[in-house]
Order: structure tokens, then C-alpha cells, then sequence
């Protein structure tokens, strides 16, 4: 299962792209139209997938959480999440996005200006425990937001410790504040971290981190919460590289097991 991947309309991941080609440089070799895009994946193995949509202003959630959710009617491969801009009359959204499916929500922090701490959002997690869906946010500064107001580890500590009941993931490893973040999910069984973009063998071509530094014991103290994504299709390297550093790794079976299946499982409430 690969729960880190960008279902959206062709419009928003094309505006998506430029913005990151403008400020980053990066160029996107991956198709972006669900048949494609699930035809790539399978390709790679995978079964299914977690489809991130956000909201970067007010007033088009919802219309994105009804797309997202139609697609999920026409695959078996797609996890549908939905997201919420703070703008928006939160609760509502959610209740209905919830209501039509969603397995869980998304929040890209620093491009919707919307810290997870940020009590507008109080709303969509006290719904996400009476639902029982996780959260997964786009909290750490890595790759472009080392300046942003609105990530950093204590701002994620805030929902796990206020929320204990909801299941909240950091995408990237937390990255560039892995160790911290790490210290989160030693102390708060709710916490959990996906590998998506940091741990690629590529990466360091797309920003300054060696996927290196995160040590094998990571891994083996944490397997039971940290899962597999890749940020497909908008990364900047090849699909394969998202997972070749990890399997590159001695890990025990069991380990890789919960890496890229059962983390995943346990993340989505399904074991």
C-alpha cells in the first residue's frame, strides 16, 4: 500500500506543478489522470493507495472531496481522504465528506497557512475520533519551509497530546526534524510517520537530506507506525527510487511487512 499519493483534479495538479517547477526547479515525469496513474502503480506492485487531496483557499473542499470520493467509486486501488481549508465551515465539511466516504484527512500545512494546532481545525478532529479516521499532515519544514509559521514538531505534539483518540501521521519523517519527530512516536501511540520523499534514493538530488542519516533502529522501534508513501506523481525521480533505499536497508521481514502493508492497515483503523 502506498498511503502518500495526489489524486486531484488535472487542473489543480498542473497549477500544483508549476508552482513547485517555479520554486524549486522541479520537473514531473509521472502521469497525473487516475488510469494512468493506477496503471503505474500497479505496474510497481501496488494494491492500493491513499488519494491526498487539500485545499489551498476557502470554498473548494468540498467540491474536491466529492471528486476524490467519485473516484474512489470507480477503483478498487483508492483509499479516498478529503481535506478542509480553515476558511470553511469546517465541521460541515468534514461531517459530509465523512458521510460520503473518506477514510481519513489531509492537511498540506504550509500551503493551506494552517498549522495542525491551528483550534479552527478542533472541529474536523473531534469528528475524526467520533469516526474513527486518521489525520495526515504535511508538518515538517522539509523540502521548501524551514521559514514556514505553520509546521514544526511541537505544533504536531499539540494534536497528538489533545487528540488522543485520533491517529495523526507527519509525512516525510518529519523531516527536516526526523529525530524529534521520532522522539513523538516513541512517546504517543497515536503518532505515526510516513517515508514519502525522504526516504528516496534520490533524494538528494531534489533538496539537502541523505535518507542515510535515519538509522536501521528507527525502523525496527517504530515499524509498527511508520508507513510507506511516495508523494506519486508529483516527485521529481523515479517511482522505483521511493522505495529502493528502504529495501536496500537489513531490515527483518516482519519489519518490511509493516513498512509497506500492515503500518498502513493500522493507520487506516482496518487491524
Amino acid at each position: 500500500m502506498d498511503c502518500h499519493v495526489h489524486l486531484m483534479p488535472e487542473r489543480l495538479i498542473a497549477a500544483i506543478r508549476g508552482a513547485l517547477t517555479d520554486d524549486a526547479g522541479w520537473s514531473f515525469p509521472h502521469p497525473s489522470t487516475q488510469g494512468e496513474m493506477e496503471r503505474a502503480l500497479r505496474a510497481a506492485g501496488v494494491e492500493r493507495y491513499c488519494a491526498l487531496p487539500y485545499a489551498h483557499k476557502p470554498g473548494i473542499a468540498r467540491e474536491l472531496n466529492a471528486w476524490v470520493a467519485e473516484r474512489a467509486e470507480t477503483s478498487e486501488m483508492v483509499v479516498p481522504f478529503a481535506t478542509v481549508h480553515g476558511e470553511d465551515d469546517v465541521g460541515a465539511v468534514v461531517n459530509e465528506a465523512f458521510e460520503a466516504g473518506a477514510r481519513g484527512l489531509k492537511f498540506q500545512c504550509p500551503v493551506q497557512e494552517l498549522a495542525p494546532d491551528d483550534p479552527r481545525l478542533d472541529p474536523a478532529y473531534e469528528l475524526a475520533a467520533e469516526h474513527d479516521r486518521p489525520v495526515l499532515f504535511h508538518a515538517g519544514t522539509a523540502p521548501l519551509f524551514e521559514d514556514s509559521p505553520y509546521v514544526g514538531v511541537e505544533k504536531f505534539r499539540t494534536v497528538v497530546e489533545s487528540y488522543p483518540d485520533v491517529r495523526a501521521c507527519c509525512a516525510h519523517m518529519g523531516t527536516f526534524e526526523w529525530e524529534a519527530f521520532v522522539d513523538v512516536l516513541a512517546d504517543h501511540d497515536n503518532a505515526f510517520l510516513d517515508t514519502c520523499f525522504a526516504m528516496s534514493s534520490a533524494v538528494g538530488e531534489a533538496m539537502a537530506f541523505d535518507p542515510a542519516s535515519v538509522p536501521d533502529s528507527v525502523f525496527e522501534r517504530h515499524s509498527e507506525r511508520i508507513l510507506y508513501g511516495s508523494d506519486y506523481p508529483n516527485i521529481p525521480h523515479s517511482y522505483v527510487s521511493e522505495r529502493e533505499h528502504l529495501l536496500s536497508r537489513d531490515l527483518a521481514d516482519d519489519v518490511y511487512r509493516d513498512l509497506f502493508h500492515d503500518t498502513a492497515e493500522r493507520f487506516l483503523g482496518e487491524r
